[in-house]
């Protein structure tokens, strides 16, 4: 329990009762947040309010700002932006009266199939875990509880809350924990369980995963908050460290409330109230977890407190956690004097929409775009007569579907933003039907039409040539569909996007590609167009983002926080390790997921992690070490006329050791810099010692031997290289760093 004598002895007066009301959801009188814990009016504790994440702060039915999705953020290499990020997250959620925003996903992107890819940072430990702290830094600076999530090993969505992730205690530490250890030690103050189970055990029970490594080990002092419907037992999810069970409340409920009917009545779908959800396509179906499964805490903890089942110190500890939470941010002091009182335009507090936050989604927008590809093209000139082209290029590409789907107040779209910047004539053709988006949200609510569909519209591929025949410049947009509960089938472009491509660059060799992803896709037509950008899910500033990157009023400062190939080229390819047989997903991959795989297979990527071109050309002049100080200096100099943006980026080749694999290169630091044309800048990059020790035999260790500090663009593009022994204080120094305590506290 809380050693904070003011805590103590606010849960030495709750009663049986009212400590349990603290430890699950209930529905929300106005109706508003997507998790709600009733206060105890009694003591004077207030209501504790959870919106959805991380794209922005979703209420049902009001509107706030959609910023670009997590990966397009990662795509930036800048932890500076990423804290600017999540103090405006923060913003927004305070501004909308909420205490606690879900966010964010701070899963590595293992399986490039994995439909909340979006929502996550990266395949790399170092870039995940350094965007995780800073934006969980970012939210809490606002006294807004951050919640990164899905705690832990939750790397797909197909049978996401069946499926037993088989993993070995070497990667779940280099790989799977440093984003949350992360997000812990930046004061995240809550952390979300994952709907899997991992070696058997479903995370919401996890004794060793939460009690001992999260609250024990790492010394995690906030609540652990279980997914929706997430929790089977109550007694095994309190025992094993789960502090508060969400929602609380029956399905139907939760339904009623999502659609904003009477939280009371019955399920729309079947009318009777039983929690029995509306039908689902079977695929999304599948990524659901069974509400009819989850034993409330509202039903059962009570008596298994009475009965022994749970200690009544294990109860203590849960409510001590969420009052001293509460405490953090300023609501047992003045929760209802902060809170915006269910008015949707916000409070003093916070500011939503604000001209400030839409200048951050266009930056961030901006600056996560990389330019994949580039044979002169790019940047268009101003004058150019440009063929705009694609089922979707007058509407922006907000976000996937779920959770974070995100409404915003003013958005721009490809179209309108192009046809604003160009002076030249600007033609737009579709090209085929529009691209429908999966949204498991109106699925989940029986569905809803979006109201910018055109049935009509029909498939003219020749119309479309037509048009980039006649132009300049073609630029073709093109975009798959994600969605939580539900993974992508593939990595191609759905419906016949591929042969849009293909007809437009055989009419006009001038043809540009913008890519609107979820993650990594194929692209088998990149030989035959003369650019590609990949520009993630942009948010409300779409249309003005991408206009500014290609007529090159912003340089492409993104580069790929994930590995473009084949599908049958990633370590998922092998069912057993994706989706998984028999209920059981293996990953005895180990370490090897990403660029380390394609490292140690020698496989070549079709874009290789961190690559990006840029406007500017760059010449990396001279590099050296201070391993003291743990940072390498770098002079790099912008050869070209133009100002460019460059990120540098510093792997590390440890030594070989017999009887251990090992990566062949491991992301050590990065560093995204502005350099003015003609110019020289040193840049210091700063090293992580994740990317200097290997786990085994229960403990960190870091190899004498001579290790190889690769500078470059990419981790296939290396411009200098820097080669040290490391002495054996600072082998120590970061093996201590990187070691904790074993033993679990007391209460958990």
């Amino acid at each position: 329990m809380s050693q904070e004598p003011r805590i103590r002895r606010l849960v030495e007066e709750l009663s049986l009762e009212e400590k349990v009301r603290l430890t699950y959801g209930a529905n929300d009188p106005e109706g508003r947040a997507t998790g709600y814990v009733a206060g105890v009016d009694r003591l004077g504790i207030p209501p504790l309010r959870m919106a959805d994440g991380p794209l922005g702060v979703r209420i049902p039915d009001e509107s706030a700002t959609a910023f670009p999705a997590s990966i397009a953020l990662a795509a930036t290499f800048d932890t500076t932006l990423a804290r600017e990020h999540g103090e405006a997250l923060g913003r927004e959620t305070r501004g909308k009266g909420q205490d606690v925003l879900l966010a964010p996903g701070a899963n590595l992107v293992r399986v490039p199939h994995n439909g909340r890819n979006f929502e996550y940072f990266a395949e790399d430990p170092v870039l995940s875990a350094s965007f995780a702290g800073a934006v969980v830094a970012g939210i809490q600076s606002q006294d807004v509880v951050a919640t990164p999530k899905h705690y832990v090993a939750n790397s797909q969505e197909t049978a996401r809350a069946a499926v037993d992730a088989e993993i070995d205690e070497r990667p779940l530490r280099e790989l799977y924990f440093p984003s949350f250890r992360s997000a812990v030690e930046a004061d995240a103050g809550s952390v979300m369980t994952a709907y899997n189970d991992v070696n058997g055990t479903r995370m919401s029970d996890h004794e060793r995963l939460v009690r001992d490594v999260l609250k024990g080990e790492w010394g995690f002092e906030g609540y652990v908050v279980s997914d929706w419907f997430g929790t089977e037992g109550a007694a095994d999810a309190a025992n094993g460290g789960l502090d508060v069970e969400m929602p609380g409340i029956t399905m139907a409920e939760m339904q009623s409330a999502m659609a904003g009917d009477d939280a009371d009545a019955p399920d729309a779908a079947d009318g009777d109230g039983d929690g029995e959800a509306g039908e689902l396509p079977d695929a999304i179906a599948e990524g659901m977890p069974d509400p009819e499964s989850c034993e409330r805490f509202a039903d059962s903890l009570v008596e298994a407190v009475e009965s022994g089942a749970v200690p009544e110190g294990r109860l203590d500890d849960m409510v001590a956690r969420v009052l001293g939470t509460m405490d953090r941010v300023g609501l047992l002091e003045d929760g209802e004097a902060r809170r915006a009182s269910g008015d949707p335009t916000g409070s003093d507090d916070g500011a939503v929409d604000t001209p400030a936050h839409r200048e951050l989604a266009t930056r961030v927008a901006t600056r996560g775009t990389v330019l994949l590809e580039n044979d002169g093209v790019l940047p268009l000139s101003d004058d150019a007569d440009v063929a705009v082209i694609g089922p979707n290029v007058d509407e922006p590409v907000l976000g996937g579907g779920g959770s974070s789907e995100t409404t915003p107040v003013v958005e721009t779209d490809p179209q309108t933003g192009i046809d604003e910047r160009a002076e030249g004539e600007v033609t737009v053709a579709y090209g085929l039907p529009r691209i429908e988006a999966v949204s498991m949200l109106e699925e989940f609510t029986a569905g809803s039409e979006d109201d910018r569909a055109d049935p009509s519209r029909e498939p003219d591929l020749e119309g479309a040539a037509a048009t980039a025949r006649e132009a300049d410049v073609a630029v073709v947009f093109v975009r798959d569909t994600a969605s939580e509960a539900i993974d992508r089938e593939d990595l191609r472009l759905p419906d016949r996007q591929e042969e849009l491509i293909e007809a437009v660059a055989a009419a006009n060799d001038r043809t540009v590609v913008v890519v609107n992803s979820s993650g990594p896709i194929e692209c088998p037509w990149r030989d035959e167009v003369a650019a590609v950008l990949e520009n993630w899910y942009p948010g409300q500033a779409h249309g003005d983002a991408v206009a500014s990157v290609l007529y090159g009023d912003a340089d492409p400062g993104g580069r790929l926080p994930v590995t473009f190939a084949p599908e049958d080229a990633y370590p998922t390819a092998d069912e057993q390790r994706y989706p998984g047989v028999d209920g059981t997903a293996r990953y005895d991959e180990g370490v090897f997921v990403g660029y380390r795989h394609f490292d140690s297979t020698g496989r070549e990527p079709t874009y290789p992690f961190g690559h990006g071109r840029s406007y500017a050309d760059y010449e990396y002049v001279d590099a050296n070490l201070d391993l003291e100080g743990g940072t390498v200096h770098v002079t790099v100099e912008n050869t070209a006329d133009r100002d460019g943006r460059e990120v540098v980026q510093v792997y590390v080749r440890p030594p070989s050791v017999a009887d251990v694999d090992r990566p062949v290169r491991e992301l050590a630091g990065f560093e995204s810099v502005s350099i003015p044309a003609g110019e020289r800048v040193s840049v210091a990059v700063d090293l992580e010692e994740l990317a200097f020790a290997r786990y085994g035999e229960n403990e960190w260790t870091v190899d004498p031997g001579e290790y190889a500090l690769e500078i470059g663009r990419s981790s296939r593009d290396v411009r200098a290289t820097v080669r040290t022994e490391l002495e054996a204080a600072f082998r120590e120094r970061t093996r201590e760093s990187l070691a904790t305590d074993e033993a679990p506290p007391t209460d958990g």
